[in-house]
């Protein structure tokens, strides 16, 4: 045994862990010559000899095993056995380690514990004294480091150990006592532990401890205290502790979790001293009301210590925890003792209502939650106790019409949208509990038709808006205590309407969630309705079930749109069929029974076909279906639907029909050869999949596969050592044989795909796969089961190392691990070590960023082989001596092997210090000529690399440990040289605008100059003047400096210097130099105090980084250095904050009030950096302050936001000089603390006084000051409202009832209307001056985003109702802006069923004649409000005004304000958007609308629009707006619902006047109008085309004119779009005024026209005229050839499928070539000729590979239109992918070839396509090696087109060309042979060599390993080749 003073020190296990009992050598050595004594009985010796042999042990189990042994022999001891001195030994053994054992010392402790309650019963008392005494000793005198562990042994006696709770009630006024000193010990200390976060979250959990330990004690202890107390003892050490628990409660500092239980404690001990009866209840009750006369009840010494807990000015927590340490300590099962516990548990709701208004902190919120739902269980368990009948007070008040559930109710609908999780939680509880209440106390007890509260409730639930997530739950509820039937009864559209909620991810799990209580609540329902009856009735029961569940579901399902079904398979659809497995029948009947099943439904959505994917899929993922040997695909779903979904063209139809094959509910099912042939059909057309979240899914699903596949190879590998019969042996084999081929096809396949050129999208999926393959079955050579690095040649092995020069930084990270599991040999790094760390090395100062990252993934990989170790100091060794570097690589132990992780770190240690050994000269020279670093070796590859090796270290287990201290060192003191160097220019006023941005050479002097004129020496002048350069006189002199200056001699090669390269070297510079600092501080260990040579980096070290840090963050101005520095400094102050040195722990408050001094200093000299954002002043806080455990006090966070916000508010007494830049300094800060998700919920108490420094903000002369302020009221508005949830700026989801808004922030409630009330004041227009108060629109701002809940109740303190005449006044500003605002505002503060009367108090405002000091202004304002308040109720009611309203009334008698009567324009306009929101629906707001349609219709035709005369010309200010206003009524009378205001005659005059108004806005929005309707139409008659009863002959004559003379590109598109939708099925009459045109000439005349102006009118042109085209083949299909246009249009078509085209015309192009399918692609009559019609096809080929997934799904469409007999076996008429639909077009075109008799043509035809343009072919011929200056861009410029891959379109069109050879061979003289076409094919076999030779010699000009050093050059050049030699191979085949 070890004697070092440490006993029983155990080894680790794996359950638990166990550790040493501490004794010091002296009691060690006692207990041992105890056990030692000579004499004693034989058995007593025995159990001495075990101890003794426990004692020398130190493996835990045997111990523990030793000590069940002492047991056993303990009970064997009879009581002849002597009671002598060694058996008091042993006992004494026991009980001193039992009280010296730590706390993690569980299992001895319970063996011993176990041991010593098995003694005897005559030994019983010499054991309680044994441990009595002990247990004492421990107790006496313990020192402060002693209190947890002896508190955790006092707790250990009392839990489960009767014996210990003998001995505590023995020794219970010394355990008492010692507690209280713990108790006093503690809260001493923790007065001195400010900013030590650590140590005072340890003290924090010793105070919880010793707290709960005395609550214990005083519980099992209740009868001694009583005995205690009746003898006048124990008072002072009762009266101490109720002392020690007052002082927690009151002293914020401590968190909430021990004041919580420290108020358990209080009750508790009243409730020992006083017992059970009313006395109690009355104390708790003064305690909770804070009044001492309640006391008199209780002893003297209690009274006297409560008084303390009753001061006026305790804080708010207190009431709280009191009410939660009532309800927990005291019983309230069964009847209550008496009335004043019935007052305390009606006092309690209350106390807690009232907190619920003034607290502010969200965790206290959550308590108050919490403890309210623990009322409500406390009152249930009151009213539920048998026997006594409940008080009738207290029956009336806990009823559901009583004042208090009123008052729960209002804070049930305040907090159950809080933003945290639990408080919604608890509040959904509380509202259950409600109801069970109501149940309880109510007449009728369970019928809720019969209960008009439960009737009521539901109605006002269901018509709340759907956004509000805390009414799902309480719905929830309902149909848990209800049943589903009430709800559906009320509203039988419930489910269609909750599925059409599941499109939104924020509602979708509360939707769900109702929508299963729902239905699996009606299905029980139902079956208990049916009772057991026979099978029709179950039926009958089941199809009730399936119509109002499945049907809305597979509606849904096949018409939404993809994205809004996710959810529903995510969410519903597996609940659904968890609940009923056999309704998965009743979906698949129903699905293929829909017509035609292949077909999509409306435009996006999935169909019936991607329906059945959905449902059998969620199916099978639940084990609903049965596995595929039971004739699921042969059965129920043909493989052939299968195999048309995986390539199917909507995304989630593939993922669907991918995941049924993948998906299994049972990891070990075996993978059949079908599904892994559909595998094989599905994935070479998926590997490009643009979408990252269908490449996340496929990778997903496929893991799925794979591991159903390795986990049935074990069962069959299993399977086959087992003895079994010969057939299954050889199935098993063959299953294995199957599984071997499948994974090296697909391991082969992906690694063929890695090519250079292949786009991102499929390198990355490809990688993914191969990393699973990897990680799965590894890719191994040996003999392995599959063996699958045998798949992997050397060829393929290299192409994955070139893919770590990929742009992408996932692909680079993703070939790195490949890399490593890949086979080294085929790699085949050993060879060629020094290649490749030379290209790292040189890629590390490259002025590219991203060939920093290359380089690092570089030296990563040569660092992790571990058989490199040999060869890698030797390539070190050799680049150094290339580069003239003295340089020695560390050594290692000579004497011993080194293991895999030491190689490791020698080679991670050499490489650090070689890179170090580069930096350093380069650093030094960049001092003295920065633009010849930037140029030649920016700083920043280098230091990337450093971090980049230092962060794939493990730096916990370094053994070369002074070789990294020297290391750490030097990278400290090179990284501030590096700053030194580059700080100038990151730190200067205006970094990217001070260096000119010209890349002309001549400019380069001038750098240099510049340069040194920047010194840090800008002052905080800022907002007072700004210094500028002289850049005239740099110019004037810069021609005579830079003549012969273009280059700076660094060799042979000269280098051009821009800004931009300045620039970016300084500050990726500055950035890497942080992350670098960053990473050594959170990374290397801290050298400790006590042993100086333990750790890598010192104290001193880590607060010189600090200081850094902070001088970066407060001085730099370029955004990305300081946000960088950010990332860094972040990592330091988490170091900070762990780590173990008080001194390093009190860094962050003191650098937090040193720069908050300085921020509230004004002192222009200060170096704090003065922006309009403050720089990184508010990251420098941000980081300080994230860095304070969330679990604290907060300390820190709270002290800085009341100084900032004491800054932020202006003050009278300030001078606006001086306070100006502190307050745009606070300003900015709290911005940036509010932004800050990692300080959760602890910033909500300060968003009200943040919200009025922001408003008051407003207010300043000074712009800097409004600016921040506008900065931080929007923080805060999306802080308080959310995030935007959508493109609607007003929607209800970014809103809050106005109840909730003020519950939360109760100090905005008298600012805001405080506010509103000055603001309105201002805001009379009757004086004609405008006058705008600042902070107006804010305040309307915030109201507008408030609306009142209908739940509220009417007598709430914090209602709407006083904002209301203050927004109506803002109605009268003379601002137009204020007054829509205004209006806006008000909407929200009208409840729905007060519109009519608030609608009709406004009209009543308006003046009923005209007259003069009439104030336009006040009546547009009050016209405003009308014309919302109706919209509103428009959206929200859904049913009429009712009757009596008077409203039609009172806008008959203001109908001169539509008229001339009324001289204002604004108002006119005004006037008539309110009778159009009246007059305009077909289902009108009013029941008496005719006769206002009718006099509206009377002002109209005497309006502007019908009658011209020279008034109508000239109209004022608002004139458009009027025009357009009338042209709305005007629309709505002639086109919308003309039958309902009049008729045809009027209906088309007004049409006419409207499409011939000389003012464009008027035809525009007529022109929309009609082609709204056309669209309308053709939606609802998709069956009868004729042509529309409103739309004359006479109409569309003036509309087939308009497109010819119409002069307006907005215009003119409309009316070719109106024109297009009339032409759909039926060719028009075209004419030109009394001209009648014939098809071709109106096409003539519109291709004549420039539809260049426009995205729109090009998109429209294109389409009608294409449309025309279409018309004229269709017509005459053999004639169309000699229509002149043709070829005109053809050119046009191809001209918008460029690469460089909008989307939106690609779009139109593409739609246009697939409706040419038929008619003009694929005629056998080839109406356009070969080579216009091979044009189309190119083009069209073009849009399938286009970047713009729309654009290619678009125009896959053209395979739909294919005529069946033209497909190809393999492809059917459904919707297919794009890479699909590109293969079956070139195949297809390769058959038309055929069809045409024109094989050889299209084989030559398609051999130019392989050939490239060729324009760029003699460009490459002339251009044969790269140009130098290429080199100088800093940001190159790859291709346009991410995702299409020119190597696979090439290789696709060689396979078809040379299946088209042979037939094109076959067509005699005519054909290949003719002289025609061989001179053709010598034309092109010369070009192609030209082009092989050119691409052959640029590619031996490049640099070695050119992969890594030029990758896009190597990758353009390889292409050129390949396109050569494939096009060579044809020619041959051909010659």
């Amino acid at each position: 045994m070890r004697r070092s003073g440490q006993v029983m020190v155990v080894k680790k296990k794996t359950t638990a862990k166990v550790e040493a009992v501490v004794l010091d050598q002296e009691k060690l050595h006692m207990l041992l010559v105890s056990l030692s004594v000579d004499g004693g009985e034989d058995r007593v010796r025995q159990i001495a000899q075990t101890l003794q042999s426990c004692l020398e042990l130190s493996e835990p189990l045997q111990q523990i095993q030793l000590v069940k042994k002492a047991r056993s022999q303990l009970e064997a001891l009879g009581e002849e056995n002597p009671d002598g001195a060694l058996l008091q030994a042993c006992l004494h053994t026991l009980s001193l380690v039992y009280t010296s054992l730590q706390a993690k010392n569980q299992a001895l402790r319970r063996a011993i514990a176990s041991t010593l309650s098995s003694v005897p019963v005559w030994l019983q008392e010499h054991t309680l004294s044994n441990l009595s005494t002990c247990l004492s000793d421990c107790l006496s005198n313990p020192t402060s480091e002693q209190y947890p562990h002896v508190i955790d042994t006092v707790a250990a006696c009392l839990d489960g150990f009767p014996l210990g709770e003998k001995c505590i009630n023995k020794l219970l006024p010394e355990v008492l006592q010692f507690l209280h000193k713990g108790l006093s010990e503690y809260l001493h200390q923790n007065s001195g532990l400010t900013g030590r976060h650590i140590a005072q979250a340890q003290l924090m959990q010793s105070c919880l401890a010793a707290v709960k330990t005395s609550m214990v004690v005083i519980q099992r202890s209740q009868q001694t205290i009583s005995a205690a107390l009746n003898r006048c003892e124990l008072e002072d050490t009762l009266s101490g502790l109720l002392g020690c628990y007052t002082h927690i409660l009151t002293d914020e500092e401590f968190v909430q979790s021990v004041q919580s239980t420290a108020a358990m404690a209080v009750v508790l001990l009243i409730r020992s001293v006083m017992g059970c009866g009313d006395g109690v209840a009355a104390v708790v009750c003064s305690l909770l009301r804070s009044s001492a006369p309640g006391l008199d009840s209780a002893p003297r010494w209690l009274k006297q210590r409560c008084e303390g807990l009753c001061p006026s000015g305790r804080p708010l927590g207190v009431s709280l925890y009191l009410c939660h340490g009532a309800l927990a300590m005291l019983s309230w099962k069964g009847a209550l003792p008496g009335p004043q516990w019935e007052k305390l548990l009606l006092l309690v709701p209350n106390t807690l209502l009232d907190l619920d208004v003034s607290i502010k902190e969200s965790s206290t919120a959550m308590v108050v939650a919490r403890v309210l739902t623990l009322w409500s269980s406390a009152a249930l368990d009151c009213l539920q106790a048998g026997g006594q009948p409940c008080p009738p007070r207290l029956q009336r008040s806990l009823r559901g019409d009583s004042e208090l559930q009123r008052h729960l109710l209002e804070h049930i609908y305040s907090h159950w949208e809080h933003p945290l999780d639990g408080v919604r939680h608890q509040t959904r509880s509380l509202f259950r509990n409600l109801l069970l209440l109501n149940q309880q106390t109510g007449p009728s007890a369970y019928e809720p038709t019969e209960d008009p509260y439960v009737a009521g409730l539901t109605r006002s639930l269901l018509g709340l808006e759907w956004h509000m997530r805390g009414k799902y739950g309480s719905l929830g509820c309902l149909v848990e205590l209800y049943g589903a039937g009430h709800l559906l009864d009320i509203q039988p559209q419930l489910p269609s309407c909750l599925l059409g909620l599941m499109n939104d991810q924020t509602l979708a799990p509360y939707a769900s969630d109702l929508l299963e209580r729902l239905f699996v609540s009606h299905k029980a329902q139902l079956v208990s309705e049916a009772g057991a009856a026979d099978e029709t009735a179950t039926r009958d029961w089941m199809e009730c079930w399936h119509q109002t569940w499945v049907s809305p579901l597979l509606q849904v399902l096949c018409r939404a749109r993809l994205d809004q079904t996710t959810y529903i398979l995510d969410y519903f659809l597996p609940k659904l069929l968890r609940c009923s497995p056999s309704s998965l029948a009743h979906m698949v009947w129903a699905l293929q029974n829909t017509t035609p099943l292949c077909s999509t439904g409306p435009s996006g959505s999935r169909g019936a076909l991607g329906a059945l994917m959905t449902c059998l899929r969620a199916a099978r993922a639940q084990g609903v279906v049965p596995s595929s040997k039971e004739g699921l695909w042969g059965g129920l779903v043909p493989l052939s639907l299968l195999q048309q979904a995986l390539v199917h063209k909507h995304d989630q139809v593939r993922m669907d029909a991918l995941g049924l094959v993948c998906e299994s509910h049972r990891s070990t099912e075996a993978v059949t050869s079908q599904e892994m042939d559909l595998i094989r059909h599905f994935l070479p057309p998926n590997l490009n999949s643009q979408a990252p979240g269908v490449r996340q899914q496929t990778v997903s699903l496929l893991k799925k596969l794979l591991c159903r596949m390795k986990d049935s190879t074990l069962l069959l590998q299993k399977r086959l050592t087992q003895e079994r019969e010969q057939e299954q042996r050889e199935g098993d084999q063959h299953t294995l044989h199957l599984y071997k081929e499948f994974l090296c096809w697909l391991c082969e396949k992906l690694l063929e795909v890695l090519l250079p050129g292949s786009s991102f999208s499929k390198c990355i999926m490809s990688l993914h796969l191969l990393c699973l393959l990897g990680e799965l079955f590894t890719f191994s050579t040996g003999p392995d089961v599959f063996s699958l690095g045998e798949a992997v040649t050397s060829a393929h092995a290299q192409n994955v190392l070139y893919c770590i020069a990929n742009n992408f930084l996932e692909v680079k990270q993703l070939t790195s691990t490949l890399l490593r599991q890949i086979p080294p040999s085929a790699v085949g790094l050993q060879e060629r070590m020094c290649v490749v760390l030379q290209a790292a090395l040189d890629l590390s100062t490259s002025t590219k960023p991203f060939d920093s990252v290359t380089a690092a993934h570089l030296l990563n990989l040569l660092l992790h082989h571990s058989d490199l170790h040999p060869n890698m100091f030797p390539a070190l060794l050799h680049c150094a001596q290339e580069r003239g570097l003295d340089f020695r690589p560390p050594s290692s132990s000579p004497t011993t092997q080194p293991s895999e992780a030491v190689i490791l770190e020698l080679n991670a240690l050499a490489v650090v210090q070689f890179l170090l050994r580069l930096l350093q000269p380069e650093v030094a020279r960049s001092k003295s000529s920065l633009l010849q670093a930037a140029a030649s070796y920016p700083l920043y590859g280098r230091v990337y690399c450093i971090t980049a090796v230092l962060q794939h270290l493990n730096t916990e287990s370094l053994s070369q440990t002074l070789q990294w201290r020297r290391v750490v060192s030097e990278l400290v003191a090179v990284c501030y040289s590096i700053s030194d160097v580059v700080s100038p220019v990151v730190q200067s006023s205006s970094p990217e605008g001070l260096i000119p941005m010209d890349t002309g050479s001549e400019t380069s002097a001038g750098l240099q100059r510049i340069l040194q004129e920047i010194q840090p020496r800008d002052t905080n002048d800022f907002f007072t003047s700004a210094r500028e350069l002289d850049t005239h006189c740099v110019d004037d002199r810069t021609p005579t400096q830079t003549t012969h200056m273009p280059s700076v001699n660094t060799g042979d090669e000269g280098y051009r210097v821009t800004a931009q390269m300045v620039l970016v070297c300084c500050w990726r510079s500055m950035k890497e130099v942080a992350m670098l600092l960053g990473q050594l501080c959170q990374s290397m260990a801290l050298c400790s105090t006590a042993d100086p040579h333990s750790g890598l980096i010192t104290e001193e070290q880590v607060e010189g980084v600090g200081l850094y840090f902070r001088q970066q963050l407060l001085q730099s101005r370029h955004r990305g250095a300081f946000e960088l520095a950010y990332v860094g400094f972040v990592r330091l102050t988490d170091m900070l904050c762990r780590s173990g040195s008080p001194a390093l722990q009190q860094l962050p408050a003191r650098w937090l009030s040193e720069v908050l001094e300085e921020v509230k200093s004004s002192d222009p000299s200060s170096k704090l950096c003065a922006t309009r954002r403050s720089a990184g002043i508010p990251f420098y806080i941000q980081a300080l302050l994230s860095s304070e455990p969330k679990s604290s006090s907060c300390r820190l966070l709270k002290m800085t936001m009341r100084e900032l916000i004491a800054l932020a508010v202006p003050s009278a007494n300030r001078t606006i000089d001086s306070f100006s830049v502190p307050q745009v300094h606070a300003l900015n800060i709290l911005r940036a603390l509010y932004r800050d998700t990692r300080l959760g919920e602890n910033i909500i108490p300060f968003v009200s006084d943040g919200m009025q420094a922001a408003v008051l903000g407003f207010t300043s002369p000074v712009w800097a000051v409004r600016n921040s302020s506008t900065l931080l009221f929007s923080t805060l508005i999306t802080r308080i409202f959310g995030v935007k949830k959508g493109k609607d700026e007003h929607s209800k989801k970014n809103r809050m009832t106005g109840r909730e808004f003020f519950t939360r922030f109760p100090a905005l409630y008298p600012f805001l209307l405080n506010q509103l009330e000055e603001a309105a004041a201002t805001v009379e227009s009757d004086s004609g001056q405008v006058k705008l108060h600042p902070s107006l629109f804010l305040l309307l701002l915030v109201l507008s985003r408030l609306y009142p809940s209908p739940m509220d109740g009417s007598t709430s303190p914090l209602g709407l109702a006083p904002f209301m005449p203050f927004i109506i006044r803002c109605g009268r500003s003379a601002v137009y802006r204020t007054r829509e605002m205004a209006a806006r505002a008000l909407v929200p503060f009208v409840l729905v069923t007060q519109v009519p009367s608030t609608v009709h108090t406004l009209l009543q405002e308006l003046p009923a004649q005209p007259g003069p000091g009439i104030q336009h202004n006040h009546i547009h304002g009050t016209l405003l409000q009308v014309l919302f308040l109706l919209r509103s109720y428009q959206t929200d009611s859904h049913r009429p005004l009712p009757a009596g309203s008077c409203i039609t009334e009172g806008l008959c008698r203001r109908m001169w304000l539509a008229s001339r009567q009324n001289p204002c324009e604004v108002t006119r306009g005004a006037f008539l958007d309110v009778l159009l929101c009246l007059c305009g629906p077909k289902i009108s707001l009013l029941d008496e609308v005719g006769a206002l349609r009718q006099e509206a219709l009377s002002t109209l035709m005497a309006s502007e629009l019908v009658t011209s005369d020279s008034s109508s010309r000239t109209l004022g200010l608002g004139g458009t707006q009027y025009l357009l206003s009338l042209a709305r009524v005007a629309l709505s009378a002639s086109v919308d619902i003309p039958e309902l205001w009049g008729g045809p005659r009027p209906a088309s005059r007004l049409l006419w006047c409207l499409l011939q108004h000389p003012q464009f806005e008027v035809r525009e929005l007529a022109l929309e109008g009609v082609l709204r309707r056309l669209q309308e139409e053709a939606e609802e008659e998709e069956e009868e085309k004729k042509r529309p009863e409103w739309l004359d002959a006479a109409t569309l004559s003036n509309l087939t004119s308009l497109a010819l003379h119409e002069t307006h590109p907005r215009c003119l598109a409309k009316v070719l779009m109106v024109l297009r939708a009339l032409s759909f099925n039926r060719a028009l009459e075209w004419r030109d005024g009394t001209q009648i045109l014939s098809q071709e000439e109106a096409l003539l005349r519109l291709l004549a026209q420039d539809s260049a102006l426009s995205v729109e009118l090009h998109c429209a042109a294109l389409t009608l005229v294409s449309q025309l085209v279409v018309q004229l083949v269709n017509s005459n299909p053999q004639g169309v050839s000699a229509v002149a246009c043709l070829p005109e249009w053809a050119s046009l078509v191809c001209s918008s499928c460029g690469e460089e085209q909008p989307v939106e015309v690609k779009l139109a192009a593409a739609e246009v070539l697939v409706s040419c399918t038929v008619p003009v692609l694929t005629s056998t009559h080839l109406p356009l000729g070969l080579s216009t019609s091979l044009s189309l096809w190119k083009s069209l080929f073009m849009l399938l590979q286009d970047e713009d997934q729309d654009v290619r799904d678009s125009a896959s469409d053209f395979i739909s239109n294919v005529p069946a007999p033209l497909l190809s076996t393999d492809v059917t008429g459904a919707l297919v992918c794009p890479p699909v639909a590109l293969d079956a077009g070139v195949g297809l075109l390769c058959r038309l070839f055929h069809t045409w008799g024109q094989a050889a043509a299209g084989v030559l035809a398609l051999t130019e396509w392989l050939l490239g343009d060729k324009e760029a072919g003699e460009e490459a011929v002339a251009d044969d090696a790269p140009v130098p200056d290429e080199e100088d861009f800093l940001f190159e410029k790859g291709d346009l087109n991410l995702w299409a891959e020119p190597v696979q379109w090439l290789k696709l069109l060689h396979r078809h060309i040379s299946a088209l050879v042979p037939a094109a061979k076959q067509t005699g003289d005519s054909g290949i042979a003719g002289p025609d076409r061989v001179r053709q094919i010598g034309v092109l076999v010369t070009r192609a060599r030209a082009q092989a030779l050119s691409a052959q010699r640029a590619l031996d000009c490049l640099p070695t390993l050119p992969q890594f050093s030029s990758p896009m050059e190597h990758a353009r050049l390889v292409l050129r080749h390949q396109r050569t030699t494939l096009a060579l191979d044809v020619l041959e085949r051909l010659r």
